[in-house]
């Protein structure tokens, strides 16, 4: 984990972030600014923009947190439960009405700055690795052939959750998360990933 300019502690971090997180639930990207969360967090603006130097910056903090937290990998004793519940987790932390918007806003900004690009892509990168067991265990299991790749199978069963909520601009039902970690899975199968 990389460490913040200027060795912030961790209560005020947190309530930098927390109130990171609540401006982008009620404004989204755009309406993030850094004097409403010195604001809502208590920390004078002066200070956030020393320490985190723009909204930017906010985000990447707060990804780079999120990134270290754990998440509750499905354990569901077959290989397809498990990445079913995989990708079902994700399509419905957007559905979720305070983690939804937030989502979103942390995929909006990596469209728009190369920094939260980047935070972005290591918050992926950490889920990733965190929800390759389920591969692992299925490969230990002989589900899936030992020259899988667990993490590309991840990612291509999470994909099209992203390619409807952000490209398409579709709805994502529980079907459509089944149907696409289904595909991921044939593909491990066929030796494809």
């Amino acid at each position: 984990m990389t460490k913040r300019p200027g060795g912030r502690s961790a209560r005020v971090r947190d309530a930098v972030r927390n109130a990171t997180l609540a401006e982008l639930a009620e404004h989204g990207f755009r309406g993030l600014t850094v004097e409403n969360v010195a604001e809502r967090s208590g920390v004078h603006k002066t200070t956030v923009y020393r320490r985190w130097g723009s909204v930017e910056g906010l985000i990447a903090d707060a990804l780079e947190l999120a990134a270290h937290e754990p998440w509750p990998v499905p354990d569901t004793g077959t290989v397809e439960g498990d990445l079913r519940g995989v990708v079902e987790l994700v399509r419905s932390g957007f559905e979720d009405p305070e983690l939804g918007p937030v989502s979103s806003a942390f995929v909006a900004a990596a469209m728009q700055s190369p920094e939260a690009a980047r935070a972005l892509h290591a918050f992926f990168e950490a889920r990733h690795d965190q929800s390759a067991q389920v591969v692992r265990r299925g490969v230990e299991r002989g589900e899936l052939p030992v020259t899988v790749d667990a993490r590309e199978v991840v990612r291509v069963a999470v994909a099209p959750v992203y390619y409807r909520l952000f490209v398409a601009h579709e709805p994502v039902s529980r079907e459509d998360a089944d149907r696409a970690a289904d595909a991921a899975l044939a593909a491990a199968r066929a030796g494809v990933l």
